[in-house]
């Protein structure tokens, strides 16, 4: 056997073993698709993919390999991303609004594998998922500018649902017209009330009058089948398409950072364990009607190590000056010290509510 036999029977047996960790490798991949289809969690994963690569780059015991490694690697990746949005298909996601929508474009960079399913309201969309029509809902929780989406807050305190993921898409808001129209012909804006309100100098300066509308995709599909010069959209340059509009102007929000945060709902938790450094979760609480209670309940979250970013006062309308509190914490509570932190908050408060854990937001 000549010394280039030799070693083409070397490279088969290790391409031989390959195979068998290849397999394996898929056959995992699908039990993490399965995953992630049952608790409304994306494939793609940034963060996680750059850890990844720079780690197992790092065990390289020739640094000549690396720029090699680091196609391999990432090649494998992308296998098995391609396979995991295979075994996606078939998931539905429910949202309130319709194809064009802020959100229908949020639940597709979120979930791009998944049917989308419009709904008329928040309520059905998040209903549709505890009745099991869908699996996953993604609804508005805040935006920058407009602040909270209170009848989104108002559901995560009665339902069962669970927030596995926050995500953060920038929101940029345009005037829609009809072929025709012009920047001088548009009296009337119609849109969503959050999006009048993120565009309200702008029509101020304008001297225009605004019309509410339940969506902003629904202004689009309403002004386009309205066929009126004097009559505009506020909404997204993807419903102009969609309606076939024109942008008249752009980028007509006050704020140049306009955000708007989406939460994912499932009926089951993400059971994984966050990062100790990025996770945060979502706590609900009623406090017992006595002096100094919620300073007092404010004060265990700190000393458990615990950052509370937001807190903000709901009322129950259970009964008449009585409210609930809705805070955004950072930090890992699938841990010692954050049972222990529950522990503490039950002698302090009459109810205690973990909606959910997730990853620091992610931007889409």
């Amino acid at each position: 056997m000549s010394e280039m036999d030799e070693l083409r029977n070397q490279i088969e047996k290790i391409d031989a073993s390959m195979i068998d960790l290849f397999e394996q490798r898929m056959e995992i991949s699908a039990k993490v698709a399965s995953y992630k289809k049952e608790h409304g969690l994306p494939i793609l994963d940034k963060e996680r993919e750059k850890i990844l690569i720079e780690r197992n780059t790092g065990k390289l015991k020739n640094s000549e390999f690396e720029v090699y490694y680091r196609d391999f690697f990432e090649g494998m990746l992308n296998v098995s991303k391609n396979y995991q949005h295979k075994l996606m298909e078939g998931v539905k996601v429910a949202y309130s609004g319709i194809e064009g929508s802020f959100a229908s474009i949020s639940a597709e960079k979120i979930l791009p594998d998944a049917t989308r399913v419009s709904y008329g309201s928040f309520g059905e969309a998040y209903n549709a998922v505890c009745e099991g029509e869908c699996d996953f809902a993604v609804l508005p929780i805040e935006n920058s500018y407009a602040g909270e989406v209170g009848a989104v807050t108002d559901l995560m305190f009665k339902g069962d649902l669970h927030v596995n993921g926050v995500y953060e898409l920038g929101v940029s808001q345009c005037l829609l017209g009809i072929k025709d129209s012009t920047l001088e012909s548009i009296k009337t804006v119609v849109s969503h009330p959050q999006a009048l309100d993120q565009c309200s100098e702008y029509i101020k300066r304008n001297g225009l009058k605004s019309i509410s509308a339940e969506n902003t995709a629904v202004a689009a599909k309403e002004i386009a089948e309205k066929n009126d010069v004097t009559v505009g959209a506020i909404a997204s340059k993807e419903a102009a398409k969609l309606y076939g509009l024109t942008i008249l102007d752009y980028d007509i929000n006050e704020s140049a950072q306009n955000t708007t945060r989406f939460a994912v709902f499932s009926r089951k938790a993400d059971s994984l364990k966050k990062n100790q450094n990025s996770g945060a979760f979502i706590l609900m609480f009623t406090v017992k009607d006595e002096a100094g209670s919620l300073a007092d309940a404010i004060a265990i979250l700190g000393k458990h190590g615990y950052n509370m970013k937001v807190i903000r006062s709901r009322p129950s309308k259970n009964e008449n000056w009585q409210y609930y509190f809705y805070t955004e914490v950072e930090g890992n509570i699938d841990t010692k010290e954050g049972n222990e932190m529950l522990k503490d908050l039950e002698k302090e408060c009459n109810m205690i509510k973990v909606i959910g854990t997730y990853i620091e937001d992610v931007k889409i």
